[in-house]
């Protein structure tokens, strides 16, 4: 029986994480899960995993060539541009195959009102002159911007703990992992008296937060999503993904 595909799954998302359990049990492929180290406490996947980076294109290149990795996926936020571009370049310089498993983004319903900005400083910008009391749900790591614009009142959700460093002056911080319920969303809205809510586009199913934005008429500013590198497949769901790969697997074996 020949060897199982060796395949490298960059992650951190929910994508990545369901990828893996689907794949666990199936002895066609060897699976690994690289997570780039942001949350502190991981939930560990079932299939052998690894924190950090890889020092960049080249370091990534160098990985899946000394580990025999016959595909590459690409199940990353859609916001981390720098290691989807290193992936895009990685695979180029290898010839591994790469797929990107995106979750469609958000679309806005009717009666939602959303201003579409590209960028976080924008979306800082766009919260206007006057104070308001602003929900970010950006994450972590995305802070900075919004301390030029002091005046506003933040609340700030976060798996871990912000670098008090990229605080904006006057803010409230709830540690807390999703998913989250458009009850719950509504009622965190309602009590924390919440004017607009900071959004970037991630996408998929779990819009509650939106939901909830929408059912109390609070305004939403949202980050565009950047355009994402080429790649030889994308797919948007984990049956997609895995149907890439069953291709890739009977290609490289002459099935």
């Amino acid at each position: 029986m020949p060897d199982a595909m060796k395949l490298l799954i960059l992650g951190g998302t929910g994508e990545a994480m369901a990828l893996a359990r689907a794949l666990a049990p199936d002895p066609r492929f060897a699976p690994m899960l690289s997570l780039a180290g942001r949350t502190r406490n991981p939930r560990p996947p079932p299939i052998p995993w690894q924190s950090g980076g890889f020092g960049g294109a080249s370091g990534l290149a160098a990985f899946l060539a000394d580990h025999g990795m016959a595909a590459l996926i690409d199940a990353t936020h859609p916001y981390a541009r720098q290691i989807s571009a290193n992936a895009q370049s990685a695979a180029a310089s290898t010839g591994v195959p790469l797929l990107t498993l995106t979750r469609p983004p958000w679309v806005a319903k009717p009666g939602e009102r959303w201003t579409i900005v590209p960028d976080l400083a924008a979306a800082a910008r766009a919260l206007g002159e006057a104070p308001r009391r602003v929900f970010l749900t950006i994450g972590r790591q995305d802070l900075l911007p919004f301390r030029e614009a002091p005046w506003h009142h933040y609340l700030i959700r976060s798996v871990d703990p912000p670098d008090p460093a990229w605080l904006p002056p006057v803010c409230e911080i709830i540690a807390a992992r999703g998913p989250f319920s458009q009850e719950s969303e509504r009622a965190l809205l309602t009590a924390r008296k919440i004017e607009i809510l900071v959004s970037k586009n991630s996408g998929g199913a779990m819009r509650d937060k939106l939901d909830a934005a929408k059912a109390l008429a609070i305004p939403v500013v949202m980050v565009a999503r950047p355009e994402a590198p080429a790649a030889d497949h994308i797919a948007t769901d984990i049956a997609g993904a895995l149907s890439w790969l069953a291709r890739v697997h009977d290609a490289e074996r002459g099935v």
